[in-house]
């Protein structure tokens, strides 16, 4: 007796639903991502350099995370700390990943418009799902093909944009997609991590792990650490890390991928809308076209994408 054929796996056949999503958490993702939205502005308001600006934005934070951590370790069970060493590297990897990419992102926004380095930092939401591809060992559908082609397409226009009106532009748009890679390397690190740990745990001593990173990263480019004005950098730590990220994480485990991914694009009309009204960075119509191509690849990638399903029971699954 044979046994049957198993179908050819398409990460589009997989589609989570999120009925059962808490009222409150499509408020907290969207409020989530205009408080992220904010992040590039305070670093330029920052009077320190862009990566002793990330330096602050964690430490500051870093404590606030710890009161949260430890509130919300009582309320759950007590497997909130890491037990194996691989789990200990991959929060120390991820630490550093997180570094590498504030650092670099900062560099970027200062190099670039508000709105490309948004857009270019997040594109980690892209390079993420291509990883759980290859992970799951499964075949994108043809629309989310269709939209991997449209992001390049979109990213390059911008790319050229940026070069043409001022060649300064494109370093910084570089420097955000390098973010946007490091990004992705830290959301791979976490989302093994999630599988023993709760998520603001693992939030904080990952954060924990970036803070020597970055400080020596700032130091090393002779960065000014000492700021005279603190209030950008408070700004950036409450509202862009404690008060963004920890809705984001809230939001994450409650909402479906598709919801999140329409959510994200919140982020850099924020930035852009700043970016306009405080330093006249204004788009023009091929701006806006590039853009446009990107936000409906990051529709279009997450239809049927299974970020419900953690990677740990992906690498489980038989082949």
């Amino acid at each position: 007796m044979h046994e049957p054929a198993r179908p050819r796996k398409t990460v589009a056949s997989q589609n989570p639903a999120s009925s059962g999503a808490h009222p409150l958490a499509f408020a907290a993702l969207i409020l989530a991502n205009v408080m992220l939205g904010f992040g590039p502005w305070f670093v330029r308001l920052s009077d320190t350099g862009p990566v002793a600006s990330a330096f602050w934005r964690i430490t500051i934070a870093t404590p606030l995370l710890f009161v949260l951590a430890f509130a919300s370790r009582r309320r759950s069970a007590p497997t909130g700390l890491p037990i194996d060493r691989p789990i200990w590297l991959l929060l120390a990897l991820a630490g550093v990943a997180f570094a590498g990419d504030l650092g670099s992102w900062h560099l970027g926004i200062v190099k670039t418009t508000l709105a490309n380095a948004t857009l270019f930092g997040n594109s980690a939401t892209l390079i993420f799902p291509i990883y759980g591809f290859l992970i799951a060992r499964a075949w994108p559908s043809r629309v989310q093909g269709l939209a991997l082609l449209m992001a390049a397409a979109g990213g390059g226009l911008l790319m050229g944009r940026s070069y043409a009106l001022d060649p300064r532009h494109l370093l910084g748009d570089l420097l955000c997609v390098l973010a946007g890679i490091l990004y992705a390397l830290y959301f791979i690190c976490m989302a093994r991590v999630r599988a023993t740990m709760a998520p603001l745990p693992a939030l904080t001593l990952a954060s924990v792990a970036s803070i020597l990173p970055l400080l020596l990263f700032a130091l090393a480019l002779g960065e000014r650490l000492a700021p005279h004005d603190w209030t950008p950098l408070i700004a950036l730590a409450l509202i862009s890390q404690v008060l963004g990220q920890g809705l984001m994480i809230y939001a994450l485990g409650q909402l479906s991928p598709l919801v999140v991914g329409i959510a994200l694009l919140v982020q850099p009309l924020v930035s852009a809308t700043l970016g306009w009204v405080i330093y006249n960075e204004r788009l023009a119509a091929p701006d806006l076209f590039g853009a446009a191509l990107i936000a409906l690849a990051l529709v279009l990638v997450r239809q049927g994408s299974p970020a419900n399903e953690t990677l740990a029971s992906i690498e489980a699954e038989p082949s």
